[in-house]
């Protein structure tokens, strides 16, 4: 949404914006997210915030540390 509002200007309605690698972030600078599923929708906002080789470092560290993934599992803070 607040991507939504930053290209509309409109705080009300609803949003189509879908996020993906390559999109241009306007107003957000960090996301609180936990780690989502392969090929999953939320994945690719990780991707798209994150990039998708740091994305895929970040994850490959958090297997080799045996982070939880999914909903129950660990979350991170991506700046």
């Amino acid at each position: 949404v607040l991507e939504t509002v930053a290209r509309d200007a409109v705080l009300q309605g609803r949003t189509s914006l879908f996020i993906t690698p390559g999109f241009g972030f306007r107003r957000v600078d960090a996301l609180l997210t936990n780690f989502h599923l392969p090929r999953s929708t939320l994945l690719a906002l990780v991707m798209a915030f994150a990039g998708v080789q740091e994305t895929r470092r970040l994850y490959e560290l958090a297997i080799a540390e045996r982070y939880r993934f999914y909903s129950f599992g660990d979350a991170m803070l991506i700046l």
